[in-house]
């Protein structure tokens, strides 16, 4: 599944607009590594995303929507200094 698409359905990010232009703008890393938009996600990569004041990583659990279950492990949820 597409980066941008993930952030969405996972509801990491609300709009896959918002998570397509975070991505363009460098914020989003997977696996220790700057992601486009584009960038094939699968089940065990790790996701850093650096947005407004907080920095979340995330380990994708998984690709498919499963009810009442979310999508994605939380790592660690930081303040930027």
């Amino acid at each position: 599944m597409r980066l941008d698409k993930y952030l969405k359905v996972s509801r990491i990010i609300k709009r896959r607009t918002v998570a397509k232009e975070a991505a363009e703008k460098e914020k989003i890393e997977v696996n220790g590594k700057v992601a486009k938009p584009s960038t094939t996600l699968k089940e065990g990569d790790v996701l850093t995303l650096y947005l407004g004041a907080k920095i979340i990583t995330v380990r994708v659990k998984s690709l498919v929507l499963l009810k009442d279950e979310l999508m994605y492990e939380l790592l660690k949820e930081e303040k930027r200094p």
